[in-house]
């Protein structure tokens, strides 16, 4: 059974990804419309529809003024690329750097934190760039906004065809 489903905003962005129990509650709560269905049924008590694929929300999303502070939201920030040595790579292969190491008084903090590869991480250890003869890319800082959704695929995931329609690349899709 086909689990996931796109969730456009109400002028058919792509928003985010949801299980496919959330987008049938917000459809019969009349919170999203179905846009596209996949060829499978799901049998209820009192009724069997269609699996849906895509579905668009009803009324305007309110957007958070901050950005809030996640693993996620920092790879974002950061562009899944180490910001040492550059590289750019798939999000198990990249994690936290403290900038300052809590060692020395440093906190976990958008102005503290940057993504980093392990070996770059393992170089600098509990110093500072300085201390470690490394240099940042850019200055860690707290970001004004991020991309209203960002698809970030993983070696072997794919997307739904039905989902293509919706989702506007540039170039082509790179799998890590």
């Amino acid at each position: 059974m086909t689990t996931r489903v796109l969730v456009l905003d109400q002028g058919y962005q792509p928003h985010r990804i949801v299980s496919w129990q959330r987008a049938i509650t917000m459809v019969f709560r009349q919170v999203a419309e179905v846009v596209e269905e996949y060829d499978e049924d799901v049998h209820a008590v009192t009724f069997v529809m269609k699996m849906p694929a895509v579905i668009r929300l009803l009324k305007r999303i309110a957007r958070r003024r901050a950005v809030r502070f996640s693993r996620m939201n920092v790879l974002l920030r950061d562009n899944f690329k180490c910001q040492y040595c550059g590289e750019k790579l798939p999000t198990r292969q990249l994690n936290y750097d403290h900038v300052l190491p809590r060692s020395q008084g440093g906190k976990t903090n958008w102005e503290n934190i940057v993504t980093s590869c392990f070996d770059c991480n393992h170089r600098k250890a509990s110093r500072t760039p300085e201390q470690a003869r490394m240099h940042l890319l850019k200055r860690p800082e707290r970001p004004q906004h991020l991309p209203l959704m960002a698809f970030h695929v993983e070696e072997g995931d794919t997307l739904p065809e039905l989902w293509r329609n919706y989702l506007y690349w540039h170039g082509t899709l790179e799998q890590d």
